[in-house]
């Protein structure tokens, strides 16, 4: 070691020290948290699940079962969140944080409430179309909210949350012999053929007022989910050759050191994964790859972690202990003062090869949502994003959805705290920590005979679907 660096370190490491424990005293000053105060790292998850079921269990309405967008501030339900709302009750079951009774007994009224719901092709009193439902409904009437599009992976994600209570719910008595009648009705009703459009792919969506969307569903992202149940249906099967036209269009590339099939927010990663345990099980295109589409979700994810930690946008905060890009609500530009930095309100954060989204704003749901692929990583993410900043972001129902300190305020403050939760952002976090812990979710969809038959229409063969 040279005379000129010892100098240097001997000047400067004391100063660096004082300013450092200054800074952690401040921080815990400023954020209301004591290491006394601070959960251990189980009891942190335990706590983590048990709020973020809360979400589902005590905010669906009471009288049909219609999880809320987002809360506090309400103003819809949305199908994807009831999706996920209905596999967190048997998350719950298998929790003890309510019995099965209740649950078959939410879940039945669910069911029954959008079987009940009027179809058909007026714009106006109805709640869906040729078994697909709009993307929000009224929170008590369940009819469409505004003039919202009839959506394909909305409608997705909520029959994957049926599928789990088909699948699930296979006792004898009365309630769960429903839950299974209603479950494979609605199912079986969805008309995924006309969703093609005619098309190779399928249409995003449609309006009644102007037909299908444009754009389709290709490339990788969360749509793999839909293909699946597509492909699984005996009623409304989509030609097996839609899964090749799917894949054909996967960008796989290199970024940040990790090879995968591209997609920049977390959450593209996710939503499949939620339900189906893609472990050991591949299809073609993975096959000439050598891994699974699991690999391929920690590769995105690892990629995501490395990418703030580089933090090229100099955001505040990013780092080991703070990361996580994915789509989530944002503060937007109306409070923030500093005009070299353009604030999204809600969208598609991320990073992949070719794709940057990045204002700053952290999620906890990428991180959440990718426990099982990352678990250390995800977890002591999650751990210390709520040791450093405890009640402003870790609340009654868990994590907040998104917060950013790069926001100067008007006021003078620092930083933007969400003031809502979302209910497809609680979703991951729940599910995939509890398919992580017991694999709760998995387990139930590798015995349901339309996810079997959707993957092996799409080519799946494989560990747990070749037994």
């Amino acid at each position: 070691m040279s005379n000129r660096f010892k100098q240097l370190t001997n000047r400067f490491v004391p100063i660096f020290l004082l300013i450092l424990g200054v800074y952690i005293t401040t921080e815990n000053k400023i954020y209301g948290q004591s290491v006394e105060s601070v959960l251990s790292k189980e009891q942190f998850l335990d706590t983590l699940s048990k709020k973020t079921f809360n979400y589902f269990w005590e905010l669906a309405g009471k009288q049909n079962g219609q999880v809320p967008d987002r809360w506090p501030n309400q103003t819809f339900s949305s199908i994807a969140a009831t999706g996920f709302g209905l596999a967190s009750y048997i998350a719950g079951i298998e929790k003890k944080y309510i019995t099965r009774k209740q649950a078959a007994e939410r879940v039945y009224l669910t069911l029954l409430f959008l079987k009940n719901l009027p179809q058909g092709s007026d714009s106006k009193g109805i709640a869906g179309y040729r078994g697909f439902f709009y993307h929000f409904l009224d929170q008590k009437t369940g009819l469409r909210y505004d003039k919202v599009e009839l959506s394909t992976i909305d409608t997705g994600l909520l029959m994957a949350g049926i599928l789990c209570c088909l699948s699930y719910f296979d006792a004898d008595d009365e309630v769960e012999k429903q839950i299974r009648l209603i479950a494979t009705a609605l199912y079986e009703g969805v008309d995924w053929n006309w969703a093609m459009n005619n098309g190779k792919t399928m249409s995003m969506g449609w309006h009644p007022e102007k037909g299908f969307i444009e754009n389709r569903w290709n490339g990788y992202n969360e749509g793999m989910i839909l293909y699946i149940l597509s492909l699984g249906s005996p009623t409304h099967s989509i030609n097996p050759e839609s899964w090749n036209a799917w894949v054909s269009s996967y960008t796989w590339k290199n970024h940040l050191g990790q090879e995968y099939v591209n997609f920049g927010p977390l959450f593209g990663h996710q939503y499949s994964q939620v339900f189906i345990d893609f472990r050991g099980i591949k299809d073609s295109f993975m096959r000439s790859k050598g891994i699974d589409y699991f690999e391929n979700s920690k590769r995105a994810t690892i990629a995501n972690k490395q990418y703030c930690i580089y933090n090229p946008g100099a955001f505040t905060g990013y780092g080991e202990k703070m990361w996580g890009l994915s789509a989530c609500d944002g503060p937007g530009n109306s409070n923030n003062i500093d005009n070299n930095i353009r604030f999204k309100d809600y969208g598609a954060r991320g990073c992949g090869f070719g794709y940057i989204e990045d204002d700053g704003t952290i999620t906890p749901t990428a991180s959440g949502g990718s426990i099982a692929f990352l678990p250390e990583d995800c977890i002591n993410n999650l751990y210390s994003l709520y040791k450093t900043y405890g009640n402003k972001i870790f609340k009654k129902y868990g994590f907040i959805d998104a917060f950013n300190l790069s926001i100067l305020n008007k006021d003078g403050s620092i930083g933007w705290y969400d003031p809502d939760y979302l209910g497809i952002d609680q979703g991951p976090i729940l599910l995939q920590l509890e398919n992580y812990r017991s694999e709760v979710i998995w387990k139930v969809l590798r015995k349901n005979k339309y996810i079997i038959a959707g993957l092996k229409k799409a080519g799946f063969s494989g560990a747990w679907l070749n037994h």
